[in-house]
C-alpha cells in the first residue's frame, strides 16, 4: 500500500475506532419512542458531562443519563444511588497526590455536592459545596477536571455564566476569570486532553488556561459525541488493522505523556482509558504542518525533526516553540539530516539518532554537540524509536523490535525476533 494511502486510512480508521459505535452505526437512539425517555438526537442541552473512574463518558439530562457515546438512556439514580433530580455540574477528580480522592466522581445540585466512587455514595455526602470546595459558588452551570500539565496545577474549572472559577486542588484556593468570548457553558467535558464547552446541542473547544478558541466553532455534538441518524463524522469507516500500521515517530515526555506520530496526525497512547483518537499535529505544535521524521524529549523539551530542520518546544501546560527555532539539524545536533528515528532513555543525557543502519549517539550536555559514538545496527529503515523503563522498541512498519537497554542494542549483531503492534498499544484492530 502506498504511504499516502496508508496515512489517510490510518487517520480515518483510528478516528472511527476512537468513537467506536458512535461513528460506525447510526442506530435509532435511546428509546426515543417513549416520551418519558429523553432523546439526545433531538438536539437537547446536557446538564452535565463527566467520565467515570473507568473512562466511560456520562451524559446527564434531568433525571436520566447515558453511559458512553451510544446506548439507551437510564435513570441516573440507578447508576448513582441516593441521587434524586437533575445534576447542575459534574467532574472526575484528578488528584494523584491523594488516592482517597483520585478518580472520585463529584455531582453538583444547587448548593449541594455528592461524591461517588465505584457508583457508591461516599460517607457524609451530600455536603454543602463550600465544605468541600471553599470559594466555589452554588448553582453552577458546569465543571471539568484539569490535571497539572494541562493547567498549571491540578485544578477544577467551575463555570457559572461567563465566569470561570479555577479551583486549585492542593491549596483549595480559587481564582476567577471572565471568558466573555466563550459561550455560556451548560456542561463541560475533558476528552483526550481537549476541553469542550457544550451549549445547546453544540460544542466549542477551548484552551483550559486562556479560554482561547481556535478553529471553526460551534459544532453540532450529534456529529461527534453520539450516534444519530443522518449525523456522523466518517461513520462508515472500519477500524485500521494493526498489520497496516506505520509509525513515523514516537516519544514520551517528562510528564509521562506518550505520543505516536504518523503522517500529519499524532495519537496520545497513554490516555487509553479514555480511548484512542488521532489529532492534527498542528493542534499541539502549530508550526509543524507537514508531519515529522523523528521526535525525542529531553529536559522538559520536545524536539521535532523534519528533513534538516529541528523544532524545539517547551513542554509545560502546552507546547510553546522556543524563540529562534527551527534550526538545522547540523546547528542543533552536529549531524546532517535527515533522521529516521531518535530516542532518549529516562534520566539519560544521550540522544540516540538512527540513520539507515547506523546509530549515532550525541551527548545533549555537550556544547557544541558532536557524535559521541557511532555504531552499526543489525536493522535498517527504522521508522520510530521509543525508550522507557521496560527497554527500547524500534518500530518498522507494523512490527517492533524490543531491546532491554541501549547497551544491549549497541552490542547486538543479530536482530531480535520482531513483534506485532497490538490493539492494546494503539487501538488498532488485531
Amino acid at each position: 500500500m502506498e504511504l499516502l494511502v496508508t496515512r489517510s486510512l490510518y487517520l480515518c480508521a483510528l478516528f472511527a475506532l476512537s468513537l467506536a459505535a458512535p461513528l460506525q452505526d447510526a442506530a435509532v437512539e435511546d428509546g426515543g419512542s417513549s416520551p418519558a425517555v429523553p432523546d439526545r438526537c433531538a438536539g437537547i442541552e446536557f446538564d452535565a458531562i463527566t467520565p467515570d473512574e473507568k473512562g466511560t463518558a456520562l451524559f446527564f439530562i434531568g433525571d436520566h443519563l447515558w453511559t458512553g457515546f451510544t446506548g439507551p438512556a437510564q435513570l441516573s439514580n440507578l447508576h448513582f444511588r441516593g441521587l434524586s433530580g437533575a445534576v447542575n455540574a459534574a467532574f472526575r477528580m484528578h488528584n494523584t497526590e491523594n488516592p482517597d480522592d483520585h478518580d472520585h466522581i463529584y455531582l453538583f445540585q444547587n448548593d449541594k455536592v455528592y461524591s461517588y466512587f465505584n457508583q457508591n455514595l461516599e460517607e457524609g455526602y451530600p455536603k454543602q459545596i463550600q465544605e468541600d470546595f471553599p470559594g466555589v459558588p452554588t448553582h453552577l452551570d458546569a465543571a471539568v477536571e484539569c490535571p497539572k500539565g494541562e493547567c498549571v496545577t491540578d485544578s477544577v474549572l467551575f463555570f457559572k455564566g461567563h465566569d470561570v472559577h479555577v479551583y486549585d486542588i492542593a491549596t483549595k484556593t480559587v481564582k476567577t476569570k471572565t471568558w466573555s468570548h466563550l459561550p455560556s457553558c451548560k456542561s463541560a467535558f475533558r476528552w483526550l486532553e481537549h476541553y469542550y464547552c457544550f451549549h445547546g446541542h453544540n460544542f466549542t473547544r477551548f484552551h483550559p488556561i486562556s479560554g482561547e478558541v481556535t478553529g471553526t466553532y460551534p459544532k453540532d455534538a450529534r456529529h461527534y459525541f453520539m450516534s444519530c441518524p443522518n449525523f456522523g463524522h466518517g461513520g462508515d469507516r472500519k477500524p485500521l488493522k494493526c498489520s497496516d500500521v506505520k509509525l513515523e515517530a514516537a516519544t514520551t515526555d517528562d510528564g509521562g505523556r506518550k505520543y505516536f506520530f504518523t503522517g500529519r496526525v499524532y495519537l496520545r497512547v497513554d490516555t487509553h482509558r479514555d480511548g484512542f483518537h488521532p489529532f492534527p499535529i498542528t493542534r499541539g505544535w502549530k508550526e509543524v504542518n507537514d508531519g515529522v521524521d523523528a521526535v525525542f524529549s529531553y529536559s522538559n523539551r520536545m524536539y521535532l525533526i523534519k528533513g534538516d530542520q529541528v523544532y524545539i518546544y517547551k513542554a509545560d501546560a502546552h507546547f510553546t516553540l522556543i524563540e529562534g527555532y527551527p534550526k538545522t539539524v547540523k546547528e542543533e545536533l552536529g549531524i546532517e539530516g535527515p533522521v529516521d528515528a531518535a530516542f532518549v532513555c529516562p534520566n539519560q543525557h544521550t540522544v540516540h539518532i538512527i540513520q539507515g543502519n547506523m546509530m549515532r549517539n550525541i551527548d545533549l550536555t555537550a556544547t557544541p554537540r558532536v557524535i559521541d559514538r557511532e555504531l552499526p545496527l543489525p536493522l535498517s529503515d527504522i521508522d520510530a524509536g521509543l525508550c522507557g523503563e521496560n527497554g527500547i522498541n524500534l518500530f518498522k512498519g507494523s512490527q517492533f523490535y524490543h531491546y532491554e537497554s541501549a547497551m544491549i542494542l549497541a552490542a547486538g549483531r543479530i536482530a531480535p525476533q520482531p513483534q506485532a503492534i497490538t490493539s492494546a498499544m494503539m487501538g488498532c484492530q488485531d
